[in-house]
Parts: structure tokens; C-alpha cells; sequence
């Protein structure tokens, strides 16, 4: 009976521990990465379209959480990561890596500029959306792989 209990155990152990392992995969961190930056993105976006009102105090912690995401996005790009999890991530991330750094930087930049301009208007918040946007779908371009 006692190697039943601890095969059982061992067992619903080793599938609460899976997942943990999966969550701290530099593929995973960076989908959920990206994750919060799409949806900060459209939140942005709904504002600029008009589709939602201009909210001064949500616009900013976009944008500040765009930056922070900003600040590690690179570094869950190890060597070794460039398959698995469903990735999107393409070859250039390692072949051209200090393109890949470069643009991530630029990135941060631009976030970091958004952030300190703290748009106080619609206004002031499609002056800082378009260039942020623009830098996030040029980096797409070459460093994300097309869905099919």
C-alpha cells in the first residue's frame, strides 16, 4: 500500500513540477512577454482609433509596461532557444545578433520616450504611438517568423 501512496505522489509531483519547468523556458517567458505588449498595444490602439476614450493614467502604464518589458526582452534569447514552445522567434535573432540587439535597443528607446513624454492628450499619445509601433513591426519583419 505504502509504494502505491508514493508512486501516486511521485507521480501528481512530477505533473505540478512540469509546468513550472515549461514557465521558466526562456521560449515561454518571452511569448508571455509579448504577450503584454500586444494587449497594451491594443490598448493604445483603441484609444488612437477612438474606439475607447483617451485615458491619460491607462495610456501610461502601457506604455511604462512596455518599457519594463522592453528592459529584459532580449535577454530570453539565449543560444539554445531557438526551437521548441512554439516559438515564432527566427534565425536572424542568432545569425544577426547584433542587428537583433541593435533593434531591441531602439525598442527600449522608443518606449523609454513614450513614457518620459507621458501623453496628457489623444494628441500626445499618437505622437509617441506611431514610432513605437512602427520600430515593433520592423523588428517583426526580420525577426519574427510569419504564421502560416
Amino acid at each position: 500500500m505504502k509504494f502505491r501512496t508514493l508512486f501516486a505522489a511521485a507521480l501528481i509531483g512530477a505533473a505540478g513540477f512540469a509546468p513550472a519547468i515549461a514557465a521558466d523556458e526562456p521560449q515561454v517567458v518571452r511569448q508571455e512577454m509579448m504577450k503584454k505588449n500586444g494587449a497594451d498595444v491594443g490598448t493604445l490602439a483603441k484609444m488612437v482609433k477612438g474606439e475607447s476614450p483617451f485615458d491619460a493614467a491607462a495610456a501610461l502604464a502601457a506604455l511604462t509596461e512596455i518599457s519594463e518589458v522592453a528592459a529584459t526582452f532580449g535577454e530570453h534569447f539565449p543560444e539554445g532557444s531557438e526551437t521548441g514552445f512554439e516559438t515564432e522567434a527566427a534565425p536572424a535573432i542568432w545569425t544577426d545578433r547584433a542587428g537583433f540587439d541593435a533593434k531591441v535597443a531602439e525598442f527600449k528607446e522608443d518606449a523609454d520616450a513614450a513614457v518620459a513624454a507621458a501623453p496628457a492628450d489623444l494628441d500626445g499619445l499618437k505622437a509617441v504611438f506611431g514610432p513605437l509601433t512602427q520600430n515593433c513591426g520592423s523588428c517583426h519583419e526580420t525577426y519574427r517568423l510569419k504564421k502560416s
